[in-house]
């Protein structure tokens, strides 16, 4: 990322992206969260799948990139498990309902989460935005960065790490922590 010298100097040249507003919701793209097990007893637990299902991303391309902004908001109780990987037997449709519950109930406490750009930068190729924002998660805002990238046709594809201590969480664990959700959970964005 740069400074706000770099914000001047380059403006967004995407080819198939033009300046305006997108956005992307459930019914043109898709919002996940992986998670991974980790613990003495992580071969008993699973690695998770879910997607967001209610979900809006709000991407402004300025006439330069000072002028460019994303933002988000999720439903902290409309994540659904898709998968589950590993673990000692599969996920049953109970295990799945299990785990919503206890990611509405524990973990996200069915609360919004909220991400506001403070800075977005066009890589001189085009092809990505380097974006910095704040994340705000259980009322706690800290700041995250990850890079949007524009493919052909005009898709958009994102990355983030959160690292859930970072925010005040507790990753969650059972088994008296022996199997345990790793810190790091990966979010991805992808439109359609």
């Amino acid at each position: 990322m740069g400074g706000s010298a770099n914000r001047a100097h380059y403006a967004p040249r995407v080819p198939n992206l033009q300046a305006g507003v997108y956005v992307l919701g459930p019914g043109n793209g898709t919002l996940s969260v992986r998670t991974k097990r980790t613990g003495a007893a992580a071969k008993a637990g699973h690695n998770l799948l879910l997607h967001v299902t209610a979900w809006q991303a709000r991407l402004t391309i300025g006439a330069d990139a000072a002028g460019s902004s994303l933002q988000l908001d999720v439903d902290g109780t409309s994540l659904r498990v898709i998968e589950g990987t590993g673990g000692m037997q599969a996920l049953g449709d109970d295990d799945k309902a299990n785990i919503e519950e206890t990611v509405d109930e524990e973990v996200l406490k069915r609360e919004a989460v909220t991400f506001r750009s403070t800075g977005v930068i066009a890589a001189a190729d085009g092809r990505s935005l380097g974006v910095t924002g704040d994340l705000t998660l259980l009322g706690t805002t800290r700041p995250l960065a990850f890079d949007v990238t524009l493919g052909d046709g005009g898709t958009l594809a994102a990355v983030a790490v959160v690292k859930q201590s970072d925010w005040g969480m507790k990753p969650y664990s059972a088994l008296f922590g022996a199997l345990k959700v790793h810190d790091d959970v990966v979010v991805a964005l992808q439109s359609r």
